[in-house]
């Protein structure tokens, strides 16, 4: 079962997430992963299952609504960990590594061992990247959206500023990114949704 319908993907955002907040701040965030990933689609050269995209976008940010605590107040300083929580939660629903890798493999332009190591990040050590097309797509989409507070979308050149404190190996492979599916266009989503383009 590599795919799910959106009906059967918001039925279980809803069944995980612990307000009705919550729920609209991610899932509208993955409706709209899923939509910049729609513009980048189809890639010439590269066979991409669109319906593993469609899947992937709709579920991997799945795992931040354990991060919240009862208060309904979001636990940044372990927001590295939704990737994981997200691919245990899916897991634990019964759904195949393809779909759960969605969610532990998008963080940043991927982590790997020694970027745990190096910045001590709350993670257990290992490789959490981007594999496949289909995950290298939903990962690339998703840098340009952010659910700060108030949302916003995100410029290819802001998330390069961004990403250059963690180095330029980590520029490259966006940049690699940015070759592969080239740049979404974000003023009529931005339109629809009334997030600021920053």
């Amino acid at each position: 079962m590599n795919s799910l319908s959106v009906d059967e993907i918001r039925a279980l955002h809803m069944k995980h997430a612990p307000s009705a907040e919550a729920f609209e701040l991610v899932f509208t965030h993955c409706e709209i992963v899923w939509k910049i990933a729609q513009q980048l689609l189809p890639v010439p050269g590269l066979a991409v299952d669109m319906e593993l995209v469609r899947t992937g976008s709709l579920l991997h940010d799945i795992g931040v609504y354990r991060l919240y605590d009862a208060g309904g107040r979001l636990d940044k300083r372990n927001y590295v960990r939704h990737g994981l929580l997200g691919h245990e939660i899916l897991a634990g629903e019964g759904l195949p590594e393809i779909l759960c890798r969605f969610c532990s493999c998008h963080t940043g332009v991927g982590l790997t061992r020694h970027d745990i190591r190096e910045q001590g990040l709350p993670l257990p050590p290992g490789d959490y990247t981007a594999e496949t097309p289909e995950e290298r797509l939903v990962m690339y989409a998703d840098k340009f959206h952010s659910k700060t507070t108030p949302p916003t979308f995100v410029r290819p050149h802001t998330y390069t500023a961004h990403l250059s404190r963690y180095g330029a190996h980590k520029v490259q492979a966006f940049d690699e990114l940015r070759a592969t599916f080239g740049d979404p266009h974000l003023g009529p989503l931005s339109d629809a949704h009334h997030h600021a383009v920053i």
